[in-house]
């Protein structure tokens, strides 16, 4: 058997195989996505019930197999119950959860992304923030770390830090209003422009450390929407589901 090793990370996705298995993904700090089997996980006095669940948030002991790794042992800190307590809000958690298991490489490292994940999953829980607005974080936060997001700090053309008053998903930022001209966008407010910067720049610790008003909420979940949809070609599931029933 190969050596045990302890990776920190939160589980993605869980499901059943044969009679009494789990084979779960797991977004790992330095090993990135992982497939990993968790054997006996659904018996009832098993040790890995827990931890082998989505949004399950800690340390698992694993040993690498030919093809996944397995599970043997698992430190929970966080199960994030009272998010999965509120239906509205844990679809949020797992577009967040279907986004990562998209994006996320195996074999690299993802802390960032991981950091990111817990941090938006803590606030939807915390009742504080809208969750468009934690939706519009993590997706533009994400998109960043990813080396996919926009522009938002000068001037696609000409470099200015002034006056950045267009947006343009095509070309992926802003625009002064010298340079908008003939190029195809939409209007952005001071307030959008400078929120978005915020959370392009900020640590992942201190992203969720501020609001806004409804009309700039609206106007950034507009702009992230078609965003997203220029630049991100997979259709999630459970978005499809936030769209449609849940979204305010």
């Amino acid at each position: 058997m190969s050596e045990q090793i302890v990776v920190t990370g939160m589980v993605l996705t869980s499901m059943p195989v044969g009679d009494y298995d789990r084979r779960i993904t797991i977004l790992t700090t330095d090993r990135g996505k992982i497939t990993a089997f968790a054997r006996g996980a659904r018996r009832p006095n098993s040790s890995l019930i827990a931890g082998t669940s989505p949004f399950a948030f800690g340390e698992f002991e694993v040993y690498q197999g030919k093809s996944a790794y397995n599970v043997t042992k698992v430190s929970i800190k966080n199960h994030f119950r009272e998010l999965t307590q509120d239906i509205d809000s844990i679809y949020y958690g797992f577009y967040f959860l279907e986004f990562c298991e998209y994006f996320c490489q195996e074999n690299a490292p993802e802390k960032m992304m991981l950091k990111l994940l817990y941090q938006s999953i803590r606030a939807l829980e915390s009742k504080k923030f809208h969750r468009d607005l934690v939706r519009i974080v993590f997706e533009l936060k994400a998109m960043t770390i990813q080396g996919e997001g926009p522009e938002v700090t000068r001037c696609i053309k000409c470099r200015k830090t002034d006056e950045l008053s267009w947006f343009s998903v095509k070309r992926g930022g802003c625009f002064c209003r010298a340079c908008q001209k003939q190029v195809d966008g939409v209007a952005i407010s001071d307030s959008a422009r400078f929120t978005m910067e915020y959370v392009v720049k900020a640590p992942v610790e201190k992203l969720f450390t501020f609001q806004v008003t409804d009309e700039v909420r609206r106007e950034l979940k507009a702009l992230m929407n078609q965003y997203m949809g220029h630049y991100v070609r997979h259709t999630f599931k459970s978005l499809q589901t936030i769209d449609e029933e849940f979204s305010q």
